[in-house]
């Protein structure tokens, strides 16, 4: 299994991080692409994957965060993704829910981190809450190399624009919560090619363990509910997806 997105730099993981990461791992967690929000979690990011073999990185500046950006931020993102474990720049983008950034801001850190990104020959790993239209719009105008649409939540007429992009579709835990109509209809839509699996974690935990913290072993839920919906072998499923995200990610 290949969880392409976690967050094992969060404080939620600070009592047992070593711990769970073993666990995971030794449960059938082959992969672990762990986010950067800020410099300070890209470098934790980028310590867990010189710890452990399994465990890559990617440098990058959330939304959230875009207000409170160092002026050098950019030389500091291109020294991090020197390191050999880093495969994107991400968690980048852009919400409109809760609005922790000016919206102009966010928009002008987002498109200096995609430049970054084409800069490097590196995907991009992009959150969208509540922005579609502007994530969009920014896209098609920067058009960076190849990314990942991260935890997917918007409707299929719009994954379609987001796969001319030549980008992938992350799916995680809400493909399983009974509201997921939207999600369910952009699985079904979207080729098996071009779909990613990942938690997030320590947020937006899977059934049957919602509410509870996340970790990379319940992506295996996620999993089965894509190959429910699509109708396929949950092995062959694993298998596809995992290979989506090493051919993503460039990992041989």
């Amino acid at each position: 299994m290949f969880d392409s997105h976690a967050h094992y730099d969060d404080k939620a993981f600070d009592d047992d991080r070593h711990k769970i990461i073993k666990e995971v791992h030794n449960e059938g967690v082959e992969y672990i692409l762990n986010a950067g929000c800020n410099i300070d979690a890209s470098k934790v990011s980028i310590e867990l994957s010189r710890k452990y073999d399994f465990i890559y990185s990617a440098v990058g500046i959330h939304p959230h965060d875009s207000e409170r950006v160092e002026k050098n931020y950019i030389d500091i993102l291109t020294t991090l993704s020197k390191n050999e474990k880093v495969v994107a720049i991400g968690e980048i983008g852009l919400d409109y829910h809760y609005d922790f950034s000016p919206r102009d801001v966010q928009k002008k850190v987002f498109i200096e981190q995609i430049n970054l990104a084409k800069e490097l020959n590196l995907p991009t790993i992009v959150h969208d809450r509540e922005s579609h239209e502007d994530i969009i719009n920014i896209l098609e105008q920067e058009k960076p190399k190849i990314g990942i649409m991260h935890c997917y939540s918007g409707r299929y007429d719009l994954a379609k624009k987001v796969l001319k992009l030549g980008f992938y579709i992350g799916i995680g835990g809400p493909i399983t919560f009974n509201n997921a109509k939207k999600a369910i209809e952009v699985v079904e839509k979207v080729p098996i090619e071009y779909i990613l699996c990942e938690t997030d974690c320590p947020y937006l935990t899977p059934v049957p363990f919602r509410g509870q913290r996340n970790d990379s072993r319940y992506v295996k839920y996620v999993i089965e509910k894509i190959a429910q919906i699509k109708n396929m072998d949950y092995e062959v499923t694993q298998k596809i997806l995992t290979n989506n995200a090493k051919r993503l990610f460039n990992i041989i």
